[in-house]
């Protein structure tokens, strides 16, 4: 086999010294059949190779037969079905073969330049899943990144949600001070409701958002994420630059770390166009100025879910229960949520405000909330238990108001009276009401002592309890006392018949 300095001397001898084959081949020592192969060859060309035989060669018929009939069958299943028929080879020969016979199609794609201030790239980024308290969320990242300048606006949460979904563009606008004309996204549900070719029906509340910052929403085409391939540059420079280095320990801490990470490392690097610019020179000086003005009024973008309660002082939201007043259980409420505060409002007002939790199985209590139920539950059960007292001693409504500043227990004090009631009678009872209030003495002590002085002037003896543990169900029956007089008038002699 002639080398390709023996094949430029071969030529050199027979064309510019004009030798003849068989003298160049006696004095080389080749055969002459060489000398002519290297005579015909093109400059600069060198001699084919002889194809060693290999053993795929009697099953590569075969194999672009197979291919025509299924174009996207493996490698691997072509490999075992050569097996079966005697092939011995291995399955990276395979492999290059096919190689071969199908070829992969790439696609070029144009490198595309936008105007400062033209368009923004949108997309969500997972970063897994995080635990919080006795919840597992998970961590993700909203990235909207300028097309001209590749400024970035970076925020973490926990979920990808509608609701931070539109606040983060809201963020993102008030950072740079400005709104681009197009900002491009996903296909996310978010977004797009529903889509036929290039027919989009948007989500209304994502048109409310680009009505309002007068931005153009520029969805994706079907599986071309390539659309939007700055900011997934920019998630793929978030993972390796950013979150290889950070540990997570809570939203707050994160998102701080990450805007200065934004402002340091990624506003300061090498603008792609011109590596002599910082990416935070070209926003500055070239992209800011061209950005839409921020609207003046800006648009709420709380989560708004319809809530209710039957029965108990707590709504639910998101895995966990907020309190509310306990005038608004029963009724039909809003539940106006942000990223970092609940408040629950009913027709006409707040019933309720929280710091919004993202633990699960919490219960957050307003102590005033309680406190208005506790209120609600002890005049309930005052007016329960003094029912029989206020029928057999009306007197004791006086005596309550006038006792209410000297006892710590309205419940209390009329649960004791009514057992005075008991052992003393009504009439006993009434009397000592009405002496104490005549002495300015409204206090169950003074009460006490004159039932007791009485009852040993009288020359009683002590009242004894009486024992209803066989017959609990008339511990709380009461008789309405009446006037004896009453009996004896239906008792006497009829009147005389004045016609006799």
């Amino acid at each position: 086999m002639l080398d390709a300095a023996a094949i430029a001397e071969i030529r050199r001898l027979h064309y510019a010294e004009h030798w003849k084959v068989g003298t160049i081949a006696s004095q080389l020592d080749v055969h002459p059949d060489a000398v002519r192969r290297a005579l015909r060859l093109e400059p600069g060309a060198r001699p084919p190779r002889p194809r060693r035989r290999r053993q795929i060669d009697a099953f590569v018929p075969w194999l672009r037969e197979t291919l025509e009939r299924y174009p996207r069958l493996r490698a691997t299943v072509l490999h075992r079905m050569a097996r079966e028929r005697g092939f011995g080879g291995s399955v990276s020969s395979v492999r290059r073969e096919v190689r071969e016979i199908r070829p992969r199609r790439r696609e070029v794609f144009v490198r595309l330049s936008s105007f400062p201030g033209e368009a923004a790239q949108v997309d969500w980024a997972d970063f897994g899943a995080v635990r919080i308290g006795r919840a597992v969320r998970r961590l993700s990242a909203f990235v909207m990144t300028l097309c001209h300048s590749r400024a970035l606006y970076i925020e973490f949460f926990f979920d990808q949600r509608l609701a931070n979904f539109l606040r983060a563009h809201a963020r993102a606008f008030e950072q740079f001070a400005g709104v681009t004309r197009q900002v491009t996204t996903d296909n996310l549900r978010s977004v797009v409701l529903e889509r036929r070719g290039d027919q989009v029906r948007f989500h209304p509340r994502y048109l409310d958002l680009a009505g309002t910052y007068c931005f153009d929403p520029r969805p994706c085409h079907v599986y071309r994420g390539n659309e939007k391939g700055r900011v997934e540059r920019s998630i793929r420079f978030l993972r390796e630059s950013f979150f290889a280095t950070h540990t997570f320990t809570c939203l707050e801490t994160l998102n701080h770390s990450v805007r200065q990470w934004v402002a340091v490392v990624a506003s300061q690097r090498p603008w792609p166009d011109d590596p002599s610019r910082t990416v935070a020179e070209v926003f500055i000086h070239d992209e800011q100025a061209r950005l839409l003005p921020l609207p003046l009024h800006r648009l709420d973008l709380s989560e708004r879910i319809a809530v209710s309660t039957r029965k108990t002082l707590w709504v639910r939201f998101d895995r966990n229960e907020y309190s509310i007043y306990p005038a608004a259980v029963g009724r039909e409420l809003t539940l106006y949520a942000s990223d970092t505060e609940v408040r629950i409002f009913d027709a006409i007002r707040e019933v309720g405000r929280h710091r919004r939790s993202y633990d699960q199985r919490e219960r957050l209590t307003d102590p005033d909330h309680m406190a208005a139920l506790l209120a609600t539950k002890r005049t309930a059960l005052a007016t329960a238990v003094d029912s029989p007292l206020r029928l057999a001693v009306p007197e004791v409504e006086a005596f309550l108001a006038a006792a209410f500043p000297r006892h710590r227990s309205t419940v209390a004090l009329t649960a004791r009276l009514t057992r005075l009631l008991t052992l003393y009678g009504s009439a006993a009872l009434s009397a000592a009401l009405h002496e104490a209030l005549d002495r300015g003495t409204p206090t169950l002590a003074s009460v006490e002592y004159l039932l007791e002085k009485r009852r040993r002037e009288a020359q009683r003896r002590p009242p004894l309890p009486v024992d209803l543990t066989d017959r609990p169900e008339l511990a709380d029956l009461h008789v309405q006392p009446h006037a004896l007089a009453d009996y004896d008038e239906l008792a006497g002699p009829a009147p005389e018949d004045d016609d006799e």
